[in-house]
């Protein structure tokens, strides 16, 4: 059984992950409409990747027999000065969660919850690869000096992605 402050934030941490997958579809929307197509497919299959984690809060909490309270979201932004602002916002955003999935781990281990301790795990290495995917196209960004052909180039690399779910998660 999950505390009520456990129980108040994981439901807290479900409105997150939705709103991610939210923020991120926004995103993908800018980068359709300045013809920047493969990194919207980036923000698509990023925003795939959050209703994922969101889902799996989802289930956790009623794995553990509680009630998931689904919440209203907020209106993402949809303008950026460039594609590099983009992913600033982004990796500003990837380290918002990643200190709200610490903060979920410091009340579990506080509450010595070790199903929760458990479950978190997981998500605690996901964000170390989110933020660490992020820095590394922001820094291709930032060497790309707006540069349009090396922009277009990494644009075809972010085409290539697609959201396979972990087959163990």
């Amino acid at each position: 059984m999950l505390s009520e402050k456990l129980l108040k934030e994981i439901n807290e941490q479900i409105t997150y992950e939705f709103y991610s997958a939210h923020l991120y579809l926004a995103m993908a929307s800018y980068c359709y409409s300045i013809d920047l197509d493969g990194f919207a497919n980036f923000f698509m299959v990023q925003a795939e990747e959050e209703r994922f984690h969101a889902m799996k809060f989802f289930n956790f909490v009623n794995e553990m027999d509680e009630k998931v309270e689904i919440k209203g979201l907020e209106t993402p932004s949809s303008n950026y000065d460039d594609i590099e602002d983009v992913y600033s916002k982004t990796l500003d955003h990837e380290k918002f969660v990643t200190s709200r999935i610490y903060k979920l781990m410091d009340i579990a281990m506080e509450e010595r919850e070790h199903a929760t301790i458990s479950f978190l795990k997981w998500f605690i290495d996901e964000q170390v690869e989110e933020e660490a995917t992020v820095k590394g196209i922001l820094q291709k960004l930032k060497r790309a000096n707006k540069d349009v052909s090396i922009i277009y180039s990494i644009d075809s690399e972010m085409a290539q992605r697609v959201f396979t779910p972990p087959t163990k998660a």
